[in-house]
């Protein structure tokens, strides 16, 4: 969600170190059936994409996932590339 590790130690203002690119929507996507009778409560991980909760404004013909950690280390390859 942030371009740096930790916002709270960085200068300026948080709102100037959002990452723009962090929400990322995937319109039509394939999923299990039984998911759509799962709850809330409920978190999975998606093979090879991260660990996700089920969104609270879900339906059963539209499901909402949110990704709450990647499997990717992207933090790391970015300190490698040296951006900020």
């Amino acid at each position: 969600m942030f371009k740096v590790e930790d916002v709270g130690n960085a200068d300026g203002d948080f709102q100037e170190h959002i990452n723009t690119d962090s929400l990322e929507i995937i319109p039509h996507a394939f999923a299990e059936p039984a998911l759509a009778k799962d709850s809330a409560d409920d978190r999975y991980q998606f093979l090879r994409k991260g660990y996700f909760c089920l969104d609270k404004d879900s339906t059963p013909e539209k499901l909402v996932f949110n990704r709450t950690v990647t499997l990717k280390d992207a933090w790391a390859k970015e300190q490698k590339k040296g951006g900020n």
